[in-house]
């Protein structure tokens, strides 16, 4: 082969490796499955390993093909931050606003939720985030217990959260179905969420929420916890 035919040779495979990338590019969904970050026994005995796994891959990856199925219907709405369409459901066109809601919403939801645990974390929090807990509600005994007054006060299935509301204050309350605190009261962030639909904690626990709670609480990350109030309070 002379150096003629090497140039051309080269140019066509990177032409051929340029539209490989241009087909990847358009036909990758834009929603993805994020990753849990460990693995899905990590958080025995506490949140056990089939819970974890069904969560994950069954009700989670749901909702993102969900979204996925909708994509083209969507617009500029499928490349925006997802906070801002969560706190913005008017900017998505009506007739698809309840799939977003529910599946976006979920998809949000669920992404924060992984990151919130962790396997041998610290047992509370420190820093900003401790004091701003004490200032708000005494201590951290009276804060859980609060928490968990609005996870077991939400009928049917919801989330219960900590977040700092439009006044940058702490607040507790809880959300139905996969509605966020984007939605309820425009937070400014959430500091804190627990999922109690009835997939998060049923293989285990049954019916009794309240033995969920009180375990979760050996998982949560707190370090996580904390770069979220201070994202929120920035």
């Amino acid at each position: 082969m002379d150096r003629r035919q090497i140039i051309r040779a080269l140019g066509a495979a990177g032409a051929g490796t340029v539209f490989a990338q241009t087909v990847r590019a358009q036909t990758e969904p834009p929603f993805k499955l994020p990753p849990l970050g460990y693995a899905y026994e990590a958080l025995e005995p506490h949140i056990d390993t089939a819970t974890m796994r069904i969560h994950h891959t069954n009700h989670h990856a749901a909702y993102v093909a969900n979204l996925n199925n909708i994509a083209g219907q969507l617009g500029d709405v499928a490349k925006a931050p997802m906070e801002q369409t969560l706190a913005n459901l008017s900017s998505v066109p009506e007739a698809i606003r309840g799939v977003v809601r529910n599946n976006l919403g979920g998809h949000w939801n669920h992404t924060y939720f992984w990151e919130l645990m962790t396997p041998g974390g610290p047992k509370e929090p420190t820093g900003d985030l401790e004091a701003a807990i004490d200032g708000a509600f005494g201590d951290l005994a009276k804060f859980q217990e609060r928490l968990a007054a609005a996870a077991l006060g939400r009928f049917g299935s919801g989330w219960a959260w900590l977040a700092v509301d439009k006044d940058k204050k702490l607040a507790v309350f809880n959300t139905p179905y996969q509605d966020t605190p984007h939605m309820e009261m425009q937070a400014k962030g959430a500091v804190i969420g627990i999922d109690v639909w009835e997939h998060a904690y049923y293989l285990k626990h049954q019916s009794r929420r309240a033995d969920y709670v009180k375990a979760w609480w050996n998982v949560v990350n707190w370090d996580k916890a904390s770069a979220n109030f201070k994202k929120a309070t920035a």
